[in-house]
């Protein structure tokens, strides 16, 4: 059967490219019908942290990415780690390493300032029985390197085809450093043959790990897993993704209001290709055209612009009630609604508003009007639409406004073009400032739609309000 992993460090959120990598062995688990397993790597007890951790779970479970097995900690094996150390070690395949940092420290610039490139030399490989004995009476701490074989390691991945590498290039690697914590190209190794992982599908800046992993392999009497290096994922400057390029956590995604069946299909075409000429894929529909062959060997860009677009597809096609129930969370966010709220409106709002929506955070940014009455004016908008003499013909859309006993879309539009005709000017003249007045932008929904939602007692009391301001500006 088909096993395959994901297993993060929680020293920090659920990284893009972690969670693009957890996808692809999400993928060809349920395509294959195996085993998808959620192993935590926190040997870095220093910087991992609990809170991280469950970052890391609830950013999977929002994914809809759920592991079968797991979530394993590293932290809970390291006695695991140390008996196949010590295996390794009484067979003569590893050895005791006493070098203190500040000694290797001082043997590597010594190295380096002769032009040399430097590896750990084995000093400790030929220590004498006597040398070993004074330092395990001093109690210095010790570590366990692996004791590299000559020779060279190849293996054939997926992606990649064959890679190989001269065993002369690998130093003696660290299984268990001095603190007792595992070395990763050790922990990785042990884990995945005692999960049973068949098949190891991880970034590609983890190529140079793989000949060290099979060696220990190898050493073992194990057989490895077969291996698939998927491309990484550049910014669009094409280096290698990081915060300079914007934000790379997951959560942050979730947070702006990309759903996440959005966010899934965004994913997957970052290094994959369905092979067909169309872009928007269902978590079903990419699990049964999902396979390995279709990764390609070159980085992927991460094109927030493209997350966007996609985005904005999948609010389209929503539901209006479902959309509702997405988006209420965020503006309970906001503040833009408490505790109580008209559920009704909110739906009326986002039926008006749907089109224009990217994320589910934009009612913020483009609709705060509808839910707030002390907005700003945009400056460029009154530089533009507002001109002298607009303050009286707004004055006579409040007066009939006023008289209106039926309030709905119709009856608005009636009040504005009568007073058009009336002025012997454009509708346009006094549409462009009424919007300005009521909702504090020049663009949205239709203006009539938009009064007919606010009520006439909003709309006329932003006109009032807006009014006063043009007069205030005036004086000044």
């Amino acid at each position: 059967m088909i096993r395959v992993r994901i297993a993060p460090s929680p020293t920090g959120y659920l990284h893009v490219g972690t969670a693009r990598t957890a996808l692809f062995n999400y993928l060809f688990a349920r395509k294959e019908g195996g085993v998808f397993i959620l192993r935590i790597e926190d040997t870095d007890i220093k910087r991992s942290s609990q809170e991280m951790v469950d970052v890391i779970l609830d950013s999977l479970t929002w994914l809809g990415l759920e592991w079968d097995e797991g979530p394993y900690f590293q932290s809970k094996r390291f006695d695991i780690y140390r008996k196949y150390a010590e295996k390794l070690v009484s067979e003569g395949k590893a050895y005791y390493c006493y070098c203190t940092p500040e000694e290797i420290k001082e043997r590597k610039e010594k190295v380096q300032k002769q032009g040399k490139a430097w590896k750990y030399d084995r000093r400790c490989l030929h220590l004498t029985d006597e040398e070993r004995r004074k330092f395990e009476e001093e109690g210095r701490p010790k570590a366990i390197r692996f004791l590299v074989p000559e020779g060279k390691t190849d293996f054939d991945d997926l992606i990649h085809g064959k890679i190989e590498r001269e065993n002369q290039d690998i130093e003696d690697f660290v299984l268990i450093k001095s603190d007792g914590t595992p070395g990763y190209n050790f922990s990785v190794v042990i884990d995945d043959h005692e999960m049973e992982i068949t098949h190891v599908i991880r970034g590609d800046d983890h190529i140079s790990n793989t000949p060290k992993q099979i060696l220990v392999y190898r050493a073992l009497g194990w057989n490895e897993p077969a291996f698939a290096h998927v491309p990484l994922i550049l910014g669009q400057d094409r280096s290698k993704l990081s915060k300079r390029h914007g934000a790379v956590a997951v959560s942050y995604y979730r947070d702006q209001g990309i759903l996440p069946e959005a966010f899934v299909n965004f994913l997957a075409l970052l290094g994959w290709s369905p092979g067909e000429d169309r872009e928007i894929f269902s978590m079903d529909e990419l699990i049964k055209v999902f396979s390995l062959e279709r990764v390609g060997k070159k980085p992927a860009i991460f094109d927030i612009n493209k997350l966007l677009w996609m985005n904005q597809e999948y609010i389209r096609k929503l539901d209006n009630d479902e959309l509702v129930e997405r988006i209420i969370p965020y503006l309970k966010m906001s503040g833009l609604i408490g505790d109580e709220f008209d559920r009704d409106y909110i739906s009326r709002v986002v039926h008006l508003m749907k089109e224009r929506l990217q994320t589910l955070r934009d009612l913020e940014k483009i609709g705060y009007y509808y839910f707030k009455d002390d907005f700003d004016y945009d400056p460029k908008g009154l530089k533009k639409r507002i001109y002298l003499g607009v303050e009286k013909r707004l004055e006579m859309v409040i007066e009939e406004l006023e008289k209106i006993d039926v309030w709905n879309e119709k009856a608005c539009e009636d009040v504005v073009r009568s007073i058009a005709d009336k002025e012997g000017c454009k509708a346009g003249e006094i549409i462009h400032p009424i919007r300005l007045g009521i909702s504090g932008m020049t663009f949205g929904p239709g203006l009539f739609e938009l009064m007919e939602l606010l009520g006439k007692t909003r709309v006329i009391n932003r006109l009032k309000r807006f009014v006063e301001f043009l007069r205030k500006e005036e004086d000044h």
